[in-house]
């Protein structure tokens, strides 16, 4: 399909699904580097946004955001790799961010199960 300019016609894309739930108990869980590196966290854990393959500077759906230390999130403290500082160096030591999600997901799962089941006072 063409408009009358004769460019092709397309869809906009949807704004990226938004829960922000799921941002809420990421702050809950640890660091997802540290906690598999074994490394001590010193710093609260932030929500991320997947970049690595996103294509531009469009936001990611909440779902697939990542639970970061400040340190591997922005900071770069205590000698981490801050994603946000040096996106090719984070990706060699640590892989993609989206490689992530999943155990994110799944841990977020977890809480969201444990917080169903406790009764409320």
């Amino acid at each position: 399909m063409v408009n009358l300019t004769g460019r092709g016609v397309t869809q906009k894309q949807g704004h990226p699904a938004k829960d922000p739930e799921y941002l809420s108990l990421l702050h809950d869980l640890p660091c997802c580097i540290c906690a598999y590196y074994g490394e001590q966290q010193t710093t609260e854990t932030t929500a991320h946004h997947v970049i690595h393959g996103r294509g531009g500077h469009r936001k990611t759906a909440d779902g697939l955001a990542i639970s970061l230390c400040r340190d591997h999130h922005q900071d770069g403290g205590g000698g981490k790799v801050a994603i946000h500082r040096s996106s090719k160096e984070w990706k060699q030591r640590y892989g993609l961010d989206t490689d992530w999600s999943s155990w994110c997901a799944a841990e977020v799962a977890k809480l969201r199960k444990e917080r169903i089941c406790i009764p409320k006072k």
